[in-house]
């Protein structure tokens, strides 16, 4: 009698195991540039996925696989197609600059396995179903920066950016916003990231005799063509991108950045924000983690996306485990799906609300606009 008894238990017991699904470990790729010309935008997202989100997606332990791209587009594609048949990635966060973004790009839609780029890149419709992005999208960025050129009487601006793709798409949000408002484009020139000297394209753009000088650039490279514009007298105002919004440019910058205009996500001046913003809490705890762990590098907004991209990945990963296994396609398809269907995720920079036809989900909420003051970032009225 014992004997059955037992057996009944084993029995028992197996069948309450069997009822409960096994766990499978979701794999995250992580590519991108923390050394080279992107090592200062880069170096947070490292921070952040090495050593303050949680190994947990969907209720699933997840493993993060963080690979160097060297700020090299060749090196980024290679080490994502070892991600994905080597270690069987199910998702790739990365890179962190354009031109590594849109190589990937390539490699997203042959192998159909979804990827998050780290910059505000745009991609052609066929690549888009497997392209997503979470820092804003430039229209949104540079529609502030065009709003405070009206307020500021501004009718000419003079452009310097960068030679690649991220220069393209910067000038392409300037012209397209400043025609509606009136604003004449008067000079574009360019320069790539790892020049040392745009006296030529600064010179260039100060005979042109701008209102304004829009600089389509990111991270430290970008303040090289502002501290030529300050060094060789120009007085008009200088715009920046919100790639530049980190500790580092403002360190490299010195004086010369002084009282320049930038957009940025709410995460970096968040306690300057009113209690009524959704991402003011979330900005907040976010960076009493960061600093715990970092605490000479102070309020990076790279490292509010890269934590954002995690909040979002979460969100979905919830869904698509519902779905299929980890480590199948059955599982990157359901993912994909899951991505492009997130709502209300209340981030640092922005509340993410995704659809098929828009991949990045942040809308006018996710951009204040700052100034140098001080030494220091300082909300805008």
């Amino acid at each position: 009698m014992k004997t059955l008894r037992n057996a009944a238990s084993l029995v028992a017991g197996a069948l309450l195991v069997a009822a409960v699904p096994a766990q499978a470990e979701i794999t995250v790729g992580v590519v991108l540039g923390a050394s080279g010309p992107a090592a200062s935008i880069s170096i947070p997202y490292r921070n952040v996925y090495e050593k303050v989100v949680t190994r947990m997606l969907g209720g699933q332990p997840a493993k993060v696989i963080v690979l160097d791209d060297t700020g090299n587009p060749g090196e980024a594609v290679k080490h994502m197609r070892r991600l994905i048949t080597e270690d069987k990635a199910d998702i790739i966060l990365g890179s962190t600059y354009t031109p590594a973004c849109l190589a990937m790009a390539d490699v997203a839609l042959e192998a159909k396995i979804p990827m998050v780029c780290m910059s505000p890149t745009v991609v052609a419709a066929d690549k888009a179903p497997w392209f997503f992005t979470i820092p804003q999208r430039l229209p949104v960025m540079i529609g502030g920066i065009v709003d405070h050129m009206k307020a500021e009487n501004v009718k000419s601006v003079g452009f310097i950016g960068f030679t690649d793709g991220w220069g393209d798409l910067t000038l392409g949000a300037l012209e397209q916003g400043v025609g509606p408002a009136g604003i004449k484009v008067v000079a574009k020139e360019r320069y790539a990231r790892n020049d040392t000297s745009v006296t030529a394209q600064v010179l260039k753009v100060m005979a042109a005799n701008p209102d304004a000088v829009f600089l389509g650039a990111s991270g430290t490279p970008a303040v090289l063509p502002q501290a030529t514009l300050v060094e060789r007298g120009y007085k008009g105002r200088i715009y920046q991108t919100h790639g530049v919004i980190n500790r580092d440019f403002l360190r490299v910058g010195g004086k010369n950045v002084e009282g320049m205009v930038a957009p940025t996500g709410p995460l970096v001046v968040a306690d300057q924000l009113p209690d009524s913003n959704p991402m003011k809490k979330v900005a907040l705890d976010f960076f009493r983690q960061y600093a715990a762990a970092f605490p000479d590098d102070g309020r990076n907004p790279f490292a509010g996306y890269a934590y954002d991209g995690w909040l979002v990945l979460q969100a979905a990963a919830a869904n698509a485990v519902r779905k299929a296994k980890p480590g199948t396609p059955e599982f990157r398809a359901a993912l994909r799906d899951s991505m492009e269907n997130v709502k209300e995720v209340v981030g640092t920079h922005a509340v993410y609300n995704t659809t098929p036809s828009d991949h990045n989900g942040a809308d006018s909420r996710a951009r204040v606009m700052v100034t140098v003051q001080g030494g220091s970032w300082k909300l805008l009225p």
